[in-house]
């Protein structure tokens, strides 16, 4: 009946399970997050029971519920097998998502019996009525998914393992999850966060709790090595890699140590072994590509006349890789804005503008892709195409979507410069000094603003657009 069907579908919006969490598929890529997963079940053993919960979860998005089904059950195993005495603890998620398959199987009878289950196991647990339970597992769990669906959700992941700690500051898969949680939250959003060491004191911890944890290792020293505690980083480098000479996770972040510390070669001896483990890997042919950039780098720094031979070498084995990452994994972003300047790069400039226009397609950018983006594509402008109207054109967009994040320092300087040169070299109109007025103006230089808004007023004095930003600045000194 409808009443029944509607207060089936009020229990299981009650259910903390991933089916509740706000994840929604169109913020990840479904392959991508499933191939990962993979991974991490195949090599990192701890947290399996999340891993099946998750893969469940994306299955389901992927509608194969059945497979769906077989996770939940591989997840049921893990606890019967490590959990003895916890079942119904460690089983709240994984049956909060029986319910909901099933309930999409229109197997409604199945999806109550589930219901009960996780009611009647909270009732026992807890003093408080109904399927809502404040179980600092089930806050861990879902700061993992969070943390899988991307940048966008790190810090509702921070969040959720908090809670976690806060009823159990010394769990140690807890204190991992935070530490790289906030590790993330850094790299990506560093441009915002005054203070960069947030994450240190985390990864320490998690390391004290969990010393033999070798991905936490390789993460403290890329973060040692942009204190420029260099010596200190590698000591932990070489320790997981002794420690776990074959694990995939650890390798590519060894890479990425050696490829910082400018030691390009060891880095790409690394990768290609890890490559050899996963070969499907879009993460290790991307940082290979890299590496082949960094030489690229290196051979233009150290020679004055780089042999042409062997900068097309490295652009070719660049490409090669980029492109690999790419085509497997068409979300890739970085994978496509690097693939677009090494072709532009190798003069192949159809090539870079086709790759261009797919990277800005890409249905899941966050601010801060698009931002990059503009830049990435106004340096292309003004450096491979010589249009710099056009160049100003995509600078000046950058900088309008957050004004003061790390990109968009980069687009005002370059924007800046670009605008400097052309006024030096005699280019005078009244556009050019227009926006340099603007990019003085949001770099609170606002004398030296002022100075081009009225070269910008004298040049067209009918341009109310100008008058105003004059009048404006005038008034605010």
């Amino acid at each position: 009946s409808t009443d029944s069907k509607d207060s089936l579908e009020s229990s299981l919006h009650q259910l903390e399970c991933h089916f509740t969490w706000s994840l929604p598929k169109e913020d990840v890529d479904l392959d991508d997050l499933e191939e990962t997963i993979g991974h991490q079940t195949e090599f990192l053993i701890k947290s399996n029971i999340t891993n099946y919960n998750l893969l469940s979860y994306v299955c389901y998005l992927k509608n194969s519920k059945e497979e769906a089904l077989r996770n939940l059950q591989k997840a049921e195993e893990i606890v019967r097998k490590n959990h003895p005495d916890e079942i119904a603890r460690r089983s709240l998620v994984t049956w909060g998502n029986y319910a909901w398959i099933y309930y999409y199987m229109k197997r409604y009878k199945e999806a109550q019996t589930y219901i009960s289950k996780v009611e009647n196991s909270c009732k026992k647990l807890s003093s408080t009525a109904g399927s809502k339970i404040q179980l600092p597992e089930i806050y861990a769990e879902q700061g993992w998914a969070l943390l899988k669906f991307g940048k966008k959700y790190y810090e509702r992941a921070k969040d959720c393992f908090e809670n976690a700690l806060q009823n159990e500051p010394n769990n140690p898969e807890f204190n991992t999850g935070y530490a790289i949680t906030m590790y993330r939250l850094e790299v990506y959003f560093e441009r915002t966060l005054e203070d960069k060491s947030l994450c240190l004191k985390p990864l320490k911890r998690a390391l004290e709790l969990n010393p033999e944890d070798t991905f936490i290792m390789a993460l403290l020293a890329l973060k040692l090595q942009d204190f420029n505690q260099v010596d200190e980083g590698e000591r932990y480098i070489e320790d997981a890699m002794q420690k776990t000479p074959c694990l995939p996770y650890v390798m590519r972040y060894a890479a990425k140590f050696y490829r910082r510390k400018g030691e390009v070669d060891k880095a790409l001896e690394i990768l290609k072994k890890a490559l050899k483990l996963t070969p499907t890997s879009v993460f290790l042919h991307h940082q290979i590509g890299l590496c082949y950039r960094e030489k690229l780098i290196q051979l233009k720094q150290t020679t004055r006349q780089p042999p042409q031979e062997q900068a097309d070498e490295f652009i070719q084995l660049s490409i090669f890789h980029f492109k690999t990452a790419a085509e497997q994994r068409p979300k890739f972003f970085s994978a496509h804005t690097d693939l677009a300047r090494m072709y532009a790069e190798g003069k192949r400039y159809e090539e870079a503008e086709e790759m261009f226009q797919k990277a800005s397609q890409i249905s899941i950018l966050s601010s801060d892709d698009k931002q990059e983006w503009y830049y990435r594509y106004g340096i292309f402008h003004q450096y491979s195409k010589k249009s710099y109207s056009e160049a100003i054109r995509y600078y000046l967009e950058g900088i309008k979507i957050d004004k003061d994040s790390y990109m968009s320092q980069k687009c005002k300087t370059a924007l800046k410069k670009l605008l400097e040169q052309r006024i030096r070299k005699g280019f005078r109109n009244a556009t050019d000094f227009g926006t340099l007025g603007l990019v003085y103006n949001l770099n609170g230089e606002k004398y030296e603003a002022i100075e081009c808004y009225e070269q910008a007023v004298a040049l067209s004095p009918d341009n109310e657009e100008y008058l105003n930003a004059l009048c404006e600045l005038q008034l605010s000194i």
